[in-house]
């Protein structure tokens, strides 16, 4: 809890505090109430220089500069915790970086003060790093959502049924209270009474959030299981863990233990993208995607604040699938020439996926798991390594009927599928949908009313396999999964 960590944080003397908050008149609550009869002070960027109390104002039109240089001595800042506000902007200006460093350096021999900075954004200059201690404000439990919601629609005199109750706080998780209050506003105003259409609003306004976030895309979902050609190890395994998630309190009570998550690797082009997907159907719950190339920041601490903030999120969203693509490209070097902030990022996934007891699966996808480091790979940090080989004939049947049934149903009957696989050996999944694709294009385009074996045929001769494009790569990588003795997600 953010208060407690105040009280520690400000009971043991932290020159500088820094709480990554969105919410400011939330934050300023728990601040209040962790004061424990401490004098406060406060500088924002609107009214400058105020009692952090009573908003009154101290000194009138006042800089923060001009602020920090009257504070700086013992008499004004001895027992006083200093708020900053709205100074984000500020923390590149060599003036502001030396006053702070020189507050903090007294507070470090012993004045009684803590400085605060309240931002949604982090930026921690090099020369303030061993300085500050980063905190965080928790996204609202069910149970306080609940809360929030009752009194939101007590004050509005809109009743709501406990089994609305129930869906909404739950959809509600990893929003911060501002953003539910606004969400309930709109709900309200979209039907004048809380109903389950409700739950579209909040379900397109909650992925907009997300998304404007930077860091995490909530992903929709329309690809079904049966899409899957093949994979039947896989979609096995998968369901027996989506019967843990859609009976999560029965199960844990039995005793089974929360799914951690399962890593997906091998050949591009077979259905590792289109899994992950599939996986939040079956468990009927929201997929999130963890961009990596948008966790590394240009500041000192961002990346890994980043980093913090989505596994946060998704934690507080949960039951949730966390789809994390191209894993070896996030973490790659770390054996060898990875750079500090790498080798930082990855020790932070590491300890959370060792340690995680949310419902938050991660499904973890990967072409070349030669480049992920060995720790990854080991027991406890995803519950099962899969590796997804070229499509076998039955396999590369079935990608062939699910690919023309979705463009040419009326012409499936007529079409030779045996055939079709028993010519596309060494065909990926990606490559066999190119070939029905330009089929159906050709077929159109020369006039013809149906699609055929023939015409498929002659897309097939077209087409170079992945087999042929990456043979040498491909062959390396096989050996490699069956030393490693990793599952194939295929049946035998």
């Amino acid at each position: 809890m953010l208060k407690d960590n105040l009280i520690k944080y400000m009971d043991a003397g932290y020159p500088i505090i820094y709480i990554n908050s969105f919410e400011e008149i939330k934050t300023d609550r728990i601040i209040l109430s962790a004061l424990s009869g401490r004098k406060a002070l406060e500088w924002n960027g609107t009214d400058g220089f105020v009692d952090f109390r009573t908003k009154r104002t101290m000194i009138a039109d006042k800089t923060l500069s001009e602020t920090l240089k009257i504070l700086k001595s013992d008499d004004e800042l001895e027992g006083t915790v200093l708020v900053l506000k709205d100074v984000y902007s500020f923390l590149d200006e060599r003036d502001i970086i030396a006053l702070l460093k020189y507050i903090a350096l007294k507070i470090s021999q012993g004045l009684d003060s803590n400085v605060i900075i309240i931002s949604s954004l982090v930026k921690i200059p090099k020369e303030l790093e061993k300085f500050i201690t980063l905190a965080e404000l928790e996204y609202p439990e069910q149970e306080e959502i609940k809360t929030q919601i009752r009194n939101f629609a007590e004050e509005n005199e809109s009743p709501i049924s406990e089994i609305l109750l129930e869906k909404m706080s739950m959809s509600f998780k990893g929003l911060t209270e501002f953003e539910i209050d606004s969400l309930l506003a709109a709900a309200l105003t979209q039907d004048g009474m809380f109903t389950e259409q409700n739950m579209n609003l909040i379900f397109e306004q909650k992925r907009q959030m997300i998304m404007k976030s930077g860091i995490l895309e909530m992903i929709s979902l329309k690809e079904r299981p049966e899409d899957i050609g093949g994979l039947e190890n896989l979609k096995a395994w998968l369901n027996q863990k989506a019967e843990i998630y859609k009976n999560i309190n029965a199960a844990l009570d039995f005793g089974v233990e929360m799914p951690k998550g399962v890593l997906v690797a091998g050949v591009p082009g077979c259905g590792k993208s289109l899994t992950a997907k599939v996986t939040a159907q079956l468990f009927n719950v929201p997929l999130l995607r963890l961009d990596m190339g948008k966790i590394m920041g240009k500041y000192v601490g961002e990346s890994e604040e980043n980093m913090r903030k989505a596994i946060a999120l998704a934690e507080a969203i949960s039951p949730c699938v966390l789809w994390i693509d191209e894993l070896e490209k996030a973490f790659a070097g770390i054996n060898g020439s990875g750079n500090e902030v790498t080798v930082r990022l990855f020790g932070t996934f590491l300890t959370w996926m060792q340690e995680k007891s949310s419902p938050s699966f991660v499904i973890a996808t990967a072409n070349d798991i030669m480049k992920l480091p060995p720790e990854l790979l080991r027991k406890g940090r995803f519950d099962e390594i899969f590796y997804v080989d070229l499509p076998n004939a039955e396999e590369r049947m079935k990608i062939f009927e699910i690919h023309i049934k979705k463009r040419r149903n009326q012409d499936l009957a007529e079409i030779d599928l045996q055939y079709l696989a028993e010519n596309t050996r060494g065909y990926s999944g990606a490559d066999i949908e190119g070939v029905v694709r330009d089929a159906v294009e050709n077929v159109f385009a020369s006039g013809k009313e149906r699609l055929s074996t023939k015409e498929i045929q002659k897309a097939i001769a077209e087409t170079h396999s992945l087999s042929e494009i990456m043979k040498d790569s491909l062959a390396a990588l096989r050996k490699e999964y069956e030393n490693r003795k990793f599952k194939s997600a295929s049946a035998e």
